[in-house]
């Protein structure tokens, strides 16, 4: 059976109990038999009951296509699953380009006649008990599931979820100046070019996406936010921001900077001044 998923279709919305849910509509085709069905954004204590412990499923990488198949072995905040045989350990070590990584990747998890919007990141830990050459097990979140040492839903896992369930891009657009530096600076960990282009302005997204490459992590802290009504008139803002990073060949990196923002209206959605802020980071803003 030959998988093709066409990323952009219709967005339906559904109702589910006091929550509305996005699905988005992708096709899932056979060749000689053309089937249609929904990407759905569930919550994890339905995800749960979806793929219970010890099911196998399929897990379809949103940007390359790749396909492979798991099984859920533990996990009760999200769930914990190994590659079900050695070839899709290959597989899923050919999308994360040969390195096992805690990058995470938007996907499509596919059991029975559900297609679900989710994340993925790509490092073996822990125990693994199935003779896959893959030394432990990996994490796939949904919406609303968890870490195990946080009660919080990791934000670069929820923004994953958006970009499978292709909600992102009106995430970031409806997202408060604060929230943006968040998303920004995930955009940089996780190597998301799309998640980069939608918060800046102003500089090349390559050039920043090439001169941070060797920042693996970064804590943002901002002190103090301003209320949703006072930002409602303002359409520039400078923020006082703590970073602390981790950069490969150096190490424990704390940068005290500002981000500036800005929107076209009071009613806009905010964007960064890209060439302010490559400027503190050390990025060129010339352009290529």
């Amino acid at each position: 059976m030959l998988i093709k998923i066409s990323k952009v279709l219709m967005i339906v919305s559904i109702l589910f109990g006091f929550k509305t849910l996005n699905t988005k509509a992708v096709e899932i085709q056979d060749i000689d038999n053309p089937i249609s069905f929904t990407v759905e954004v569930l919550p994890w204590e339905l995800v749960n009951t979806i793929i219970p412990y010890k099911s196998v499923f399929t897990i379809i990488d949103v940007e390359t296509g790749m396909q492979f198949q798991v099984q859920r072995r533990a996990g009760r905040s999200h769930a914990d699953v190994q590659p079900l045989t050695r070839k899709d350990t290959k597989i899923m070590k050919e999308i994360y380009s040969g390195k096992w990584s805690w990058k995470r990747r938007a996907i499509f998890v596919l059991k029975d006649d559900n297609i679900l919007a989710a994340s993925m990141h790509g490092m073996p830990h822990g125990a693994g008990a199935i003779q896959n050459g893959f030394p432990g097990h990996f994490c796939v979140h949904f919406i609303d599931s968890t870490t195990h040492r946080s009660k919080l839903a990791n934000r670069a896992h929820k923004l994953m979820i958006l970009k499978a369930a292709g909600q992102l891009e009106d995430y970031v657009l409806r997202s408060n100046p604060y929230e943006l530096i968040h998303i920004f600076s995930e955009g940089i960990v996780q190597r998301d070019k799309k998640i980069l282009a939608l918060t800046v302005q102003r500089g090349s997204v390559d050039k920043l996406f090439r001169d941070t490459s060797d920042i693996e992590q970064i804590k943002v802290k901002i002190d103090k936010e301003l209320s949703k009504e006072t930002l409602s008139n303002m359409s520039f803002l400078r923020v006082p921001v703590e970073m602390k990073m981790y950069v490969s060949g150096k190490g424990k990196v704390s940068l005290h900077t500002e981000f500036q923002l800005e929107r076209e209206s009071t009613t806009g959605p905010w964007t960064i001044n890209g060439k302010d802020i490559y400027q503190k980071l050390g990025v060129s803003n010339e352009e290529e």
